[in-house]
């Protein structure tokens, strides 16, 4: 076969011309002897005497038909990898070529022999126009430079042969150099070619500049795009079509500058280059993406009346935008207008329609447009029906959905990860977490790679559902090992922790360390946190070791132990973790510090606490609002209100209503109303708004001091509505006064389920203390009737009414119903009625 691959033209004498054999092979005969052997007859030779290599003696070469010099070349090294190339020359074969990888001929031949031989194998192949050929060598020098390291600009030099015989195959060669660089993402190598290429005299083809820009484009490389592009109409090739379409892709798809589109498009106008259907396609498509999906229509309707060639991706890309807008009877108008002209829509023309009807939830006309494509042998694709799975998933018909799934399925489609997402989203939407994860279990079973997101969604589907399976599910996917990530593990470990399961919980993050998830901080802050408010902040500080061990400790984590211990008034083992942290080089916060401040205060240390905050601000920290208040409800609870008001007058922040709130309730325990009433308009003047905490303070102290007409036009005042505890302060105020008529009334403003036992209890003592035992009955009975019981106060009040109006009798009555109700009473209860039996006793 030998050169009978290469064009019919070609010759043994037009391969000599290329100059591929010249200084290849040296002879010691006289120089013109070397000449007559360059061409064909020295490429048997080199064959031949890769032979010799190959066990046969020197003497079967002088059998040979060809006359060759008696003497043997200069150097036999390289031998091999010249019969190698001599094959190639002969038969084009690319097996053979494969055999040798450039990594293997520098080990074994060196770099000067090797970089020779594929020069001369690459313009071979390059002769006979055999592009794959060319561009797999090219590409396996390039990546053996790169990883040895090698100056890759130098890859054009060693390339190209510059000789007048040569100029074709090597701009043959640079169009492919520059399509393996521009490829491989070595675009400023791609542009040094084309640089070079210029400086030699070759021109590269418009196709591989085309190729170099549009990497460019994608690369948004926008000042080399722009060069690149300027250069081609300075010194060509000049641009066509195609160079013109990616400016204008760039400019409305990556670049996002729909003005300077437009501008390329006048450009080719102007140098009367007729713009494709594709060019106008994507013009079009970057009209549509910056909201100007009208104009778009326009102008396509422009296009039509000047018989611009159009095609259904012009029309797609309007159909697109207006279905993503909502406006999905209008864009079936446009692809009704797109048939009426002879454009044929294709698949993704029906698709785009059908997908927009199932998202604005019109499932039968997307399901009429499926037997329109069926009618036109289109064949929906799984794209398509997918758009309609989620369509019904939209509606709830997920019984519909997942029938249809199956039939389908059953008929030879075959489903991606996308047509399972709907329909596992469709049924966690409903609630429905066991079948989502049945179709997760059988999207794994076919070979499915799942979403991290289905994960997600199921566990807490599964956290948050209120049934007793949950448990089993959860720890299913659990035990399967499908931990997506650290945000999902804490949310599972948070719900673990709610449902009060610690112990499972410690088990998870175990099982993320092992499996490489990095566990953090928030983890054993829900564990320590859990632990605490259950009480067991001792189990709580056996965590802290393996926080430490995994480098997990925080302040935040020591906060909530400090707290907990607090809590449970161990106050020796939360100054003992404090001391901990210091050691431990875990520099306490404003919480720490503010937490010690309320330990101290809850003890009555309030001279303690208050050289703490003093510690805190020279130690450079600037305690809060939170900390100023919790020594002002410290102050204030032990007393000394006048503290209370220095400090505040020191406050740095604004206070909040917690802060004159403290102020006020420390005011009125020391019968000081007015200055809680001087507190309550400087605080509205200060723009704090009064909440019902500061409402309901105020009132108990207003009616402590009998100024209850104050605290009656502070409480029809209150914004928000007042709730129980306001309502039960006001009554008792007003049944303090004897105004129980009026206690009353306000009591059946109070809406059904409102009323507490203290509230009943109040009004109850008001109508005993009248002597109107009949309403006090009323009550008791409404209180059983709402479900509330009457507490030891209750009954000894009433007790104490029936025992004034001397009906004892009744009084006893009520004293057996309270030990029936297993309530003991007090030893008043007992001495009083002990003594009315005494002295009704005959003497």
């Amino acid at each position: 076969m030998g050169f009978g691959l290469l064009p019919k033209k070609s010759s043994f004498n037009q391969i000599n011309e290329l100059g591929l054999f010249e200084r290849q092979i040296f002879y010691r005969k006289e120089r013109s002897f070397c000449r007559k052997y360059i061409g064909a007859s020295s490429v048997v030779l080199m064959e031949d005497s890769d032979s010799c290599s190959n066990g046969e003696s020197e003497s079967s070469m002088e059998n040979e038909a060809v006359v060759v010099p008696l003497r043997k070349m200069y150097s036999c090294r390289g031998r091999k990898l010249s019969s190698v190339v001599a094959r190639i020359c002969k038969s084009l074969s690319w097996e053979v070529a494969k055999d040798i990888p450039f990594r293997k001929a520098m080990r074994k031949y060196g770099f000067s022999r090797s970089i020779n031989a594929f020069n001369m194998i690459i313009h071979i192949f390059a002769y006979a126009r055999m592009h794959m050929e060319v561009h797999a060598l090219l590409k396996d020098i390039v990546f053996y430079f790169q990883k040895a390291g090698f100056d890759l600009y130098k890859i054009f030099h060693l390339s190209t042969l510059h000789t007048p015989y040569c100029a074709t195959t090597s701009v043959f060669v640079s169009d492919v150099l520059i399509k393996v660089f521009s490829a491989n993402k070595m675009l400023d190598c791609a542009i040094d070619v084309v640089t070079q290429a210029r400086k030699f005299g070759l021109q590269p083809s418009i196709y591989s500049c085309n190729f170099l820009l549009k990497c460019l484009a994608e690369a948004s490389m926008k000042e080399h795009l722009l060069n690149l592009f300027e250069e081609m109409k300075s010194f060509g090739p000049l641009p066509n079509v195609r160079t013109y379409t990616i400016l204008i892709n760039f400019y409305c798809k990556i670049y996002q500058g729909i003005e300077e589109a437009k501008k390329i498009l006048e450009e080719m106008q102007k140098r009367q280059i007729s713009p494709s259907a594709v060019t106008y396609s994507t013009y079009i498509a970057g009209l549509c993406r910056v909201g100007e999906a009208d104009f778009a229509l326009d102008f396509i309707r422009d296009l039509r009346d000047n018989n611009k060639p159009l095609n259904c991706c012009c029309y797609n890309a309007i159909i697109c935008k207006f279905c993503a807008t909502g406006e999905v009877n209008k864009a079936l108008s446009i692809f009704g207008e797109m048939k009426s002209f002879g454009i044929i829509p294709d698949i993704h023309s029906y698709s785009i329609l059908i997908d927009g009807f199932c998202k604005s939830q019109n499932v039968e006309k997307a399901i009429k447009l499926i037997e329109v494509m069926k009618a036109n042998n289109i064949k929906p694709t799984v794209v398509t029906y997918s758009s309609l799975l989620n369509g019904f998933c939209k509606i709830g018909a997920m019984e519909i959905a997942i029938k249809m799934f199956y039939e389908l399925e059953n008929s030879g489609y075959k489903y991606d990860q996308t047509a399972y997402s709907i329909l596992i989203n469709g049924f966690c939407a409903q609630g429905n977490l066991i079948s989502a994860y049945k179709l997760l279990v059988e999207m794994i079973n076919n070979n499915l790679a799942s979403d991290d997101s289905h994960y997600k969604r199921l566990i807490r589907g599964f956290c948050q559902m209120d049934s007793s399976n949950k448990m089993k599910y959860l720890s299913m996917m659990v035990q399967e090992g499908n931990l997506p990530d650290t945000i999902t593990c804490n949310f599972i470990v948070n719900w673990y922790c709610t449902e009060g399961s610690v112990t499972e919980a410690l088990q998870l993050i175990d099982r993320m360390v092992n499996q490489c998830i990095t566990s953090n901080r928030y983890l054993y802050n829900a564990v320590i946190n859990r632990l605490c408010k259950d009480g067991k902040p001792e189990k709580a500080l056996e965590v802290i070791p393996i926080m430490l061990k995994r480098n997990a400790l925080h302040v935040a984590s020591c906060n909530t132990l400090i707290d907990g211990f607090a809590k449970q008034s161990n106050l020796k083992k939360a100054y003992m973790l404090h001391e901990k942290m210091q050691k431990l080089r875990i520099s306490p916060d404003i919480i720490t510090w503010t937490i010690l401040v309320n330990i101290l205060c809850m003890t009555g240390q309030v001279g303690k606490a208050n050289e703490l905050l003093r510690d805190m601000i020279m130690m450079g920290l600037n305690p809060d609002t939170i900390s100023y208040t919790s020594m002002i409800a410290g102050f204030c609870k032990n007393g000394y209100v006048n503290e209370a008001f220095k400090l505040f007058k020191k406050m740095p922040h604004m206070p909040s209503v917690v802060t004159y709130n403290c102020l006020i309730d420390g005011c009125c325990k020391v019968n000081r109303v007015d200055k809680a009433l001087m507190l309550y308009r400087r605080m509205q003047k200060d723009g704090v708004t009064p909440d019902i905490v500061t409402c309901t303070i105020l009132i108990k102290g207003l009616c402590k001091r009998s100024k209850v007409e104050k605290a009656y036009k502070l409480f029809r005042e209150m914004r928000p509505d007042p709730d129980k505890v306001a309502y039960t302060s006001m009554i008792d105020g007003l049944c303090k006064m004897r105004y129980v008529s009026e206690a009353f009334e306000l009591f059946k403003e109070m809406p059904a389920n409102m009323p507490s036992v203290v509230t009943y209890t109040c009004l109850i003592d008001g109508f005993c203390k009248e002597g109107r035992m009949d309403k006090a009955e009323m009550l008791l009975d409404e209180m059983r009737r709402q479900n509330v019981s009457p507490d030891v106060k209750t009954y000894n009040i009433m007790i104490y009414g029936y025992k004034r109006r001397g009906q004892l009798d009744l009084a006893y009555d009520m004293f057996c119903e309270m030990i029936d109700e297993g309530i003991l009473p007090d030893d008043v209860i007992f001495k009083t009625l002990r003594a009315e039996t005494d002295t009704m006793m005959p003497k």
